[in-house]
């Protein structure tokens, strides 16, 4: 066992495909794909104001607009058509419209409604314009009020109060900044340690010196030992990159963590044995380097949505759940998250725990059963 781990470890390191898959795919991945999220929201968003009001009121709306961290006004339109121009060549990406007697309207404590037309094809612009747009026009709203009644006489704390009879306070717990990187990075990089050992393993096992007996293969060994060596050698690899994956790049992109380390290494234990000993079935099942890579790769995106942290798990029908309950990614992500972000236990987290010890003894015996079919 020791010497088809001795080996296993060479071939990671010697072999050219296998070393750009394992190690240099894992670190451009930690450099380049958090680049896009490390903004964590999504910042003025360009929208067109068409003005039909003129008022002193519709003005002030528009400059709060501009100077709120979600919307910028791009630019004040006469009409509406000039604004829908704006739109088609992508020089906004939604349109506020001011009605004609907003402001004496809301003067007379009348409902004054403005109408906003944003971008649906873009779910993240679509949000941030009118979350935007909706606070805005409900403190604006909420100012007018007050003054008319203090106006009719209504003392100011009973004029606040009326305006605004049920203040809501919202905490986002666990991520305070409520950002899209320290939501999708987590899980995403558990899904990335996954894939590339997935895809790193069905190399090693389709590649010359995968097989006893073979020039420069594994000593001999049982095909337990074999299968053993093997995952010890993956344990090894996995022992430095995934700690650097889980905890230090989390603290070097700033998001927010309050588990402990050693939780976190003990639950990769099992997600490891896992995804090793299902690699292996993979490179015994599809037996070529090319096989491999584009089944695997083909998998990448199914596997994401799989987990259940791109759609709630809740929402998605049984025969999915248990679709994606075989894939170690499925039970790991909520474990990792969990432990990592939210300060969860291994007490906390025992039905992953509990998932991948039952893949981790399955795929393990399988590897075994196909390893000894494989030498008969």
């Amino acid at each position: 066992m020791i010497g088809v781990f001795r080996h296993e470890l060479g071939r990671i390191f010697s072999l050219r495909p296998v070393f750009s898959v394992m190690i240099v795919a894992l670190g451009l991945y930690a450099l380049l794909y958090p680049q896009p999220y490390l903004a964590e929201a999504l910042r003025l968003t360009p929208v067109a104001v068409v003005d039909q009001d003129q008022t002193t009121t519709s003005r002030d709306l528009v400059r709060r607009l501009d100077a709120s961290p979600d919307v910028a006004v791009a630019s004040v339109l006469p009409d509406f058509p000039a604004a829908q121009r704006a739109v088609l060549a992508r020089e906004v990406s939604g349109i506020l419209v001011v009605p004609e007697g907003f402001e004496r309207e809301l003067l007379r404590g009348n409902p004054s409604p403005v109408a906003l037309y944003a971008d649906g094809s873009y779910f993240l612009v679509y949000q941030r314009a009118a979350l935007g747009v909706s606070a805005i026009a409900r403190t604006l709203g909420a100012e007018v009020e007050v003054r008319r009644l203090i106006g009719l006489g209504v003392d100011a704390p009973l004029a606040v109060a009326a305006a605004n009879p049920m203040p809501l306070t919202t905490i986002p717990l666990f991520n305070p900044q409520e950002g899209y990187a320290t939501y999708v990075l987590p899980a995403a990089f558990v899904l990335i340690l996954q894939q590339t050992l997935l895809i790193g393993v069905g190399l090693l096992g389709t590649l010359p010196g995968a097989k006893t007996g073979e020039p420069e293969g594994p000593p001999a060994a049982s095909p337990f030992a074999t299968v053993a060596g093997k995952l010890l050698a993956y344990l090894a690899l996995e022992a430095v990159i995934l700690p650097l994956y889980l905890v230090v790049l989390p603290y070097l992109y700033g998001i927010p963590r309050l588990g402990g380390v050693l939780p976190m290494l003990l639950f990769a234990l099992p997600f490891v044995l896992a995804t090793g000993a299902l690699g292996l079935i993979v490179a015994t099942l599809f037996r070529t380097q090319l096989a491999v890579q584009l089944v695997m790769a083909a998998l990448g995106m199914p596997f994401f949505f799989l987990s259940g942290f791109s759609w709630p798990v809740e929402a998605m029908p049984q025969a999915i759940r248990w679709l994606a309950s075989p894939v170690p990614s499925t039970a790991a992500i909520d474990g990792f998250v969990a432990l990592g972000q939210l300060g969860a236990t291994l007490s906390d987290v025992r039905p992953q725990v509990l998932t991948l010890l039952v893949l981790s003894a399955v795929y393990v015996a399988g590897a075994v059963a196909l390893e000894a079919r494989a030498r008969r």
